[in-house]
């Protein structure tokens, strides 16, 4: 048990808090951390971690020495919640840019630009044995018409999302208030894959882009050349090859927004180049005009696209809708479970609803770290709180919100658990309350 001051509070920390699948045991590596994005370790051995910049808005890069964590460099553009290591380089994707960090902190942007203006960044770098680097850029949107529920609109006004391949447009426009004015009285309407305010018309031709909305982007290591793998992801949050194969771990739809799309599942997805994932009609492999996709009270939504690339392939792995599945790892040591097991993290989602007059938080899914087996894709849980629920909703001293899971060079499995979320306000993590936990195989 351990107890550690913030500037906000204390945070309780006990790994007996934690149900764990027999055989495996769970402790704190590391606490105190603020907002811990993702973790690496080097081909010496090196224990590298992110701060993803939720709390200062400065996203950092971490060494671990002499049992201290020691800033390598800073000022990274947040989010920051992915790094790699390749050749004594360490590859950190940030908002819009990809840079290398060499371990004295020497820097470079090898790309810069890319369209993450909207709700979901560009996620970390892998390489594949064809010696390129990978990465994922995420959608501008919920579900493919900018509205209120952007916040970046007033500063952005010119994004929206664009696609990898040309698509031909139903034709809807969807009204809302004008956020780009004073008086927000007046009402716009805005289409599909269209700035904010700005319409189309049935039948409409939208050009392909490069660098499109929720896709998978390959390039040279000097971050030339960059080419398009695959597209129609919504939040691809992470990347990862397992020997030649790439996966991606993908968020589903939220209910909000102009065009709002409930049940809408976590994906895991085996990424095949040239196949487009179904953003912005389908889900989890099925349109998102059935019935199962309707919010409360509402209509099931409707397609946006009059035809549609390819029919989009169901994923390997499909979680429950607000699980929003993060960083994954693969087991490589027959005496921690079989080769190939997928360990995810899964940071969670609250929704807040009123309730007698006052706001209460109902965690949905997620706060856990689960597996998956990589030839069925069936899930289970392996490591969550005894109560199923988030320790800062109950007191007690496991998860807080978990975001990477990776296996250490001393086969012990290392989840970064971002911290505790405010309880009036589950989106703010508080700051010095991230932890590393540690498992080993007893």
């Amino acid at each position: 048990m351990r107890y550690y001051q913030t500037d906000n509070g204390v945070r309780y920390v006990n790994p007996n808090d934690i149900t764990i699948e027999n055989g495996y045991r769970i402790e704190v590596f590391a606490e105190g951390l603020d907002a811990p994005g993702s973790i690496l370790f080097t081909n010496n051995g090196d224990m590298l971690i992110t701060n993803s910049g939720y709390t200062s808005g400065n996203g950092a890069v971490l060494i671990l020495k002499n049992g201290y964590f020691e800033v390598i460099a800073d000022r990274f553009i947040m989010p920051l919640l992915g790094i790699t290591y390749r050749n004594g380089l360490i590859y950190v994707a940030h908002k819009g840019h990809i840079t290398t960090l060499d371990l004295d902190g020497n820097r470079q942007d090898i790309i810069t630009g890319l369209p993450s203006y909207g709700d979901y960044s560009n996620c970390r770098v892998d390489f594949g044995m064809d010696g390129k680097m990978y990465f994922g850029v995420g959608t501008a949107t919920n579900s493919g018409v900018v509205g209120t529920d952007n916040l970046w609109v007033t500063e952005y006004s010119f994004f929206c999302d664009r696609p990898g391949q040309p698509i031909i447009l139903n034709g809807q426009n969807f009204s809302s208030d004008n956020i780009l004015i004073a008086n927000r009285e007046e009402m716009v309407q805005t289409g599909a894959f269209k700035p904010f305010g700005e319409t189309n018309s049935r039948y409409e031709l939208v050009r392909e882009v490069k660098k499109a909305s929720g896709s998978i982007l390959r390039a040279n290591l000097d971050g030339s050349d960059i080419e398009l793998v695959a597209w129609g992801l919504r939040c691809p949050a992470y990347l990862k090859f397992f020997y030649d194969q790439l996966y991606v771990s993908n968020n589903g739809y939220d209910v909000r927004g102009s065009r709002p799309i409930a049940n809408a599942p976590d994906e895991f997805i085996q990424v095949v180049e040239g196949t487009w994932y179904g953003f912005p009609d389908f889900a989890g492999g099925e349109p998102v005009n059935s019935p199962r996709f309707a919010p409360d009270g509402g209509k099931e939504p409707e397609l946006l696209l009059a035809c549609h690339p390819s029919m989009p392939p169901r994923p390997l792995a499909l979680f429950p809708p607000d699980s929003y599945i993060v960083g994954f790892d693969f087991n490589n040591d027959r005496s921690f479970a079989p080769i190939g097991t997928i360990y995810i993290a899964e940071f969670g989602s609250i929704q807040l609803r009123t309730i007698g007059g006052s706001v209460q938080m109902f965690p949905t899914s997620g706060y856990r770290v689960s597996k998956i087996n990589p030839y069925n894709g069936s899930i289970s849980t392996f490591a969550i709180n005894k109560s199923g629920f988030p320790s800062f909703i109950t007191g007690e001293g496991g998860f807080g919100r978990p975001v990477d899971v990776v296996f250490g060079q001393d086969g012990a499995l290392y989840i970064v658990d971002m911290g505790i979320s405010l309880r009036n306000n589950p989106n703010i993590i508080i700051p010095n309350t991230g932890v590393i936990w540690r498992v080993i195989k007893e």
